[in-house]
């Protein structure tokens, strides 16, 4: 909470989608900073969870099962998909069924947004991989000095993302652009 007040306080006031992984606490931290703004909780991590909790023979039934969940064009349709799995499924794997119950909506909440972005807002995994980058990096420097220089390296490697993905247009987001502008207009 204390680094999302530090963001606001920096001037990020409006943000329209916040993506998070379900750890505890953190999308209750960032509703309290920003209100206004939608939680996503990440399908990619659910689906995951939900897979190590399956016998392995069923792993790849159940994950296709639940790609008609993510996959679906509208939530009405994802929620369809969700009865039909929790049909099949319910008896033999009750837990999971229940716990995407319960999360559904947080799960589904980029069913909001246009179709041309949602497989990209539906995951953290584009964070993910910045994280592992920065890690990798910084273990290949077998001792740093301090943590100056664990965070100067941090920050080099930020920057330099920066300046990739400043020039990079993600896909979908072109098509995408007057929507987003009419929720933020909406909202804010």
């Amino acid at each position: 909470q204390e680094i999302l007040q530090d963001l606001y306080q920096r001037g990020v006031k409006e943000v329209l989608l916040g993506v998070f992984d379900g750890l505890n606490g953190l999308e209750e931290a960032f509703k309290s900073v920003f209100p206004k703004a939608d939680v996503q909780r990440c399908v990619v991590h659910k689906v995951r969870n939900t897979l190590n909790k399956v016998r392995k023979k069923d792993q790849i039934e159940v994950a296709e099962d639940l790609k008609l969940i993510y996959r679906a064009t509208t939530k009405e349709a994802a929620i369809q998909a969700f009865r039909e799995f929790e049909k099949k499924w319910s008896k033999k794997y009750a837990r999971e069924v229940q716990s995407w119950e319960k999360d559904l909506d947080v799960l589904l909440t980029f069913m909001k947004y246009p179709l041309s972005i949602r497989s990209v807002i539906y995951t953290t995994n584009a964070i993910e991989r910045t994280i592992k980058d920065i890690r990798k990096r910084l273990k290949t420097m077998n001792s740093l000095s301090s943590i100056e220089a664990a965070e100067k390296i941090t920050y080099l490697t930020i920057q330099d993302y920066n300046e990739k993905w400043s020039n990079r247009k993600l896909r979908g987001f072109s098509n995408a652009y007057q929507a987003l502008q009419e929720m933020f207009e909406e909202r804010y």
